[in-house]
């Protein structure tokens, strides 16, 4: 079954990683990305992230896996900035459990060490659940990786649990507003949710990033609002690396 191919896609080479960039809405710039973890099977084809992430975190195979994902990456978008394309941020998800391994500090230290990538350039993504599953655990796991010098942001914010009394405690960055929220900024409720969570994030000095923007009226809504980027199919899917580096070199930008 899946598990037992599972078991053997790192070894065997299965593992790519797609990019998909991230602008800014002020300028219409490219000015970083997310690193997402694709499974291409030779005889199964190409298996959704969504039928193994979570396979993976049982399995415990996502440590190894995440750790290939995030020297990958930062090894990626060194070699961007060395190539001219400007101090781009790369963003990583970090798991459940990778953000609670002994060792996550150590990992995201050596990727950088290895790869030479800044830690200022690296934004590693936690989830909503996962920093409010223990509050003071997840704080301390939050201050040693500050200072190491990454960023952190807080991904599919306002799907979860309420975590308005935590998060000025928190050490983060940026707030990510999940697509859920952005694919209805036509209706009412959705509007009010966005740029509440955009004032929000504004009042405690942190950056929104917009996810799954696919329309120019969601963008307009956006800009409007003050959100800081964003990242969707108005602009981008998630590329190949060879795909990204091409927009790169076309500086192609978000319509105005």
């Amino acid at each position: 079954g899946l598990e037992s191919e599972l078991r053997h896609a790192l070894e065997r080479g299965q593992f790519h990683l797609e990019y998909q960039p991230q602008l800014d809405l002020a300028s219409g710039a490219v000015v970083g990305m997310e690193a997402l973890l694709r499974w291409t099977h030779p005889q199964l084809g190409r298996i959704p992230p969504a039928s193994f992430i979570g396979l993976a975190e049982e399995m415990g195979l996502i440590i190894p896996i995440g750790d290939w994902a995030l020297h990958t990456a930062c090894g990626q978008a060194r070699a961007w900035q060395l190539a001219g394309h400007g101090p781009l941020r790369l963003a990583v998800n970090l798991s459940a459990r990778q953000f609670k391994q002994k060792n996550l500090l150590h990992a995201v230290a050596q990727a950088l060490a290895a790869t030479g990538l800044a830690a200022a350039h690296l934004e590693l993504e936690l989830t909503e659940s996962m920093v409010m599953h223990d509050v003071e655990q997840a704080t301390s796991i939050m201050a040693n990786l500050k200072a190491l010098g990454v960023q952190l942001s807080i991904d599919d914010f306002g799907t979860g649990y309420s975590s308005l009394a935590y998060l000025r405690h928190f050490p983060i960055d940026v707030l990510k507003i999940d697509k859920s929220f952005v694919s209805d900024i036509a209706h009412g409720d959705d509007a009010a949710i966005v740029r509440a969570i955009i004032s929000l994030a504004h009042s405690l000095r942190l950056k929104v990033i917009a996810e799954g923007v696919e329309t120019a009226q969601q963008l307009a809504f956006l800009r409007e609002h003050g959100c800081d980027q964003m990242q969707g199919y108005l602009f981008s899917r998630p590329l190949t690396a060879a795909a990204f580096e091409e927009l790169l070199l076309e500086r192609k930008l978000l319509p105005a």
